[in-house]
């Protein structure tokens, strides 16, 4: 391999270790308190009812401040009790603000908290549902459903996949309002809102559902290559905001908050999406509404709504409208689920699959398929790898048929060198004459290191973000995939009688197993070829592997997997590929002279 091609592979290895370098060393930053969460008086904003568009044109009802108190303890409750799901719902305000998924627990501990999306009102990471109807024409505040509202649950009864619950109120001007609320058998609420007028006048008002939190989550991991905030589909276009960006909008005085505000004019959903959980505010996918992102910075409230149509009604007349609400996990294949035959648009994007979505959407459709057989998500990983490394295999023949080329040709590119003497240019014009008459290409060895790149951040992205990966295991001490390797060379592995220290900033020096075998397996697959000539390109590829043992040691225990599959075959393809035209890789040989070479300066 020429002196060019050499260039080009050391720039490439370079590139993909200063993005490595990159993850290492901006992590995200530990999470701030910013708030006493003990502080209960709040206070929210109401959605605008209007403009929103209507079978019979635009209402004009008023942005109302519903003040909200503090979480009445005695408040009747309904509980929520599903496979997946437990929880309640409060009557004040008819607000589902405790949930918890019965599924998944905080860490691998099996006495470990199973993991709570929901809190009320009052008590750390307050985050809830809430659903009301924005007054209009002839209402006040005080006569529509708010925040504070007391339902009565007739039937009372606990929500279940069979079981729905019913909410009712009377105004005692007029007005019945009835909510019913139901769940699917994994986190998809159904709201259906009712409104009937035995009064004598016509009144306008319009259905709303809210979901507040109570300041930033003290989770919230702030990594660059992960998505956490505000989401909205409209109309087919996918918007992201950070709690950042939502405190940075603008005033927006109608809705007297800082607020960013959407017309949808029929398909869509809003909410916000943690690293593995999310809630949705999802209307009616063939019906307007109005979309808003808001942050009212008094109170430290972030809050999305999805504002209906204004219904207009006279004498005897009600209005019924549905929407969903999902809160739970992003499991890739019930969201899937929803968005292909529930109809909810897009609703797979909720998923933060990146700026290679086209390359990670279909990895991790793949990688689910294959753990859905083999019924272990490691394994899986491998089986991924054998399947990518086939799949790019015509390209691979030809980038190592053309370095088995390469190394045939070397005498007479040594035969060259001389020849040319000091004269560099005569040498590349004389070389570039004997790869077009021996038909080589010298930069193809590049080639499967180039497709690599996107591959390796692709699947870095699928095994970062998705949920899939969180606490699965493998094999003994690989317990989740989604983490580091957390064994250690400081304690020998458990060997000796105590447990490797935390080093905080300095954890890639507590070595684990995989990440050894990775650069060993990279050393391993660079004695395939000779060591480089020019000094400064040999002291690089000879530490280059024990370098990226180090930097990769803190990922992901299942990106290290895939990494050492992929050594493991390319060097017994890449072998097999050069022995088949002709050239034997001295591995052992190449091997000795990494432990025997002297410098230049040594030998003199």
């Amino acid at each position: 391999m020429d002196d060019n091609n050499k260039n080009l592979i050391l720039a490439t290895v370079l590139s993909i270790f200063v993005l490595i370098g990159w993850f290492y060393f901006f992590p995200p930053p530990e999470p701030v308190i910013t708030e006493d969460p003990n502080a209960v008086t709040t206070t929210e904003t109401a959605p605008t009812a209007a403009p929103v568009a209507t079978a019979t044109g635009t209402s004009n009802a008023s942005t109302a401040a519903v003040t909200e108190t503090a979480e009445n303890t005695d408040a009747p409750r309904l509980k929520i009790d599903t496979a997946r799901l437990k929880g309640s719902i409060s009557l004040q305000g008819g607000r589902i603000d405790d949930l918890s998924l019965k599924n998944y627990r905080e860490t691998l501990d099996a006495d470990s908290d199973i993991v709570h999306l929901f809190n009320p009102t009052g008590s750390v990471g307050s985050y809830y549902a809430l659903y009301g109807w924005a007054p209009g024409a002839g209402l006040s505040l005080d006569q529509v459903p708010g925040a504070n509202t007391i339902w009565t649950a007739p039937s009372g009864g606990t929500l279940t996949e069979t079981n729905p619950v019913t909410l009712t109120w009377d105004n005692g001007n007029g007005l019945v309002f009835t909510r019913e609320i139901s769940v699917d058998e994994n986190y998809m609420f159904s709201v259906k809102q009712n409104v009937l007028n035995n009064g004598a006048g016509t009144v306008s008002l319009a259905p709303y559902g809210i979901l507040a939190r109570h300041g930033e989550p003290q989770d919230t991991k702030n990594f660059f290559i992960l998505h956490e905030g505000m989401i909205a589909m409209s109309d087919g276009e996918l918007t992201e905001a950070s709690y950042g960006d939502l405190a940075d909008y603008d005033f927006n005085a109608s809705e007297g908050a800082k607020a960013e505000v959407t017309q949808v004019s029929e398909a869509g959903w809003i909410g916000f999406t943690d690293h593995y959980w999310m809630a949705t505010l999802i209307p009616n996918q063939t019906s307007p509404f109005k979309s808003v992102a808001k942050y009212d910075e008094r109170r430290d409230i972030y809050q999305t709504e999805a504002v209906l149509p204004t219904q207009s009604l006279s004498n005897g007349q009600s209005a019924t409208v549905e929407t969903q609400l999902f809160a739970g996990a992003k499991e890739w294949a019930a969201i899937r689920e929803y968005q292909n035959a529930g109809g909810v648009l897009g609703f797979l994007d909720s998923i933060d699959w990146g700026w290679f979505f086209f390359l990670t959407k279909p990895i991790f459709a793949l990688l689910h398929w294959l753990n859905s057989i083999i019924g272990n998500m490691g394994w899986a990983i491998i089986a991924l790898t054998v399947i990518i490394k086939i799949i790019v295999f015509p390209l691979a023949y030809r980038s190592y048929a053309s370095m088995a080329k390469m190394k045939e040709l070397q005498p007479e590119m040594e035969k060259l060198k001389e020849k040319a003497g000091d004269d560099r240019q005569k040498m590349q014009q004389a070389m570039m004459e004997l790869y077009k008459k021996e038909k080589v290409n010298p930069a193809a060895g590049c080639l499967p290191i180039l497709l690599q790149i996107p591959i390796f951040f692709s699947l870095y992205k699928v095994i970062f973000v998705t949920l899939e990966l969180r606490h699965a295991p493998w094999v003994g001490w690989i317990t989740d995939l989604s983490a580091p390797d957390p064994s250690s060379i400081l304690n020998l592995f458990g060997a000796l009688p105590y447990a490797a220290p935390d080093l905080g900033l300095f954890a890639f020096l507590s070595l684990g197993i995989l990440p050894i075998l990775l650069g060993v397996s990279m050393w391993l697959q660079q004695k395939l070829n000779p060591a480089p000539t020019d000094p400064t390109q040999q002291m690089i590829f000879a530490w280059m592997p024990w370098i990226f043992m180090f930097m990769l040691g803190t990922f992901a225990s299942g990106l290290v997997v895939y990494w050492i599959a992929n050594n493991t075959i390319t060097f017994i393809q890449q072998y097999s590929i050069m022995r088949i035209h002709g050239y034997k890789p001295d591995v052992f040989g190449n091997i000795k002279a990494s432990f025997n070479r002297k410098s230049k300066a040594e030998e003199k």
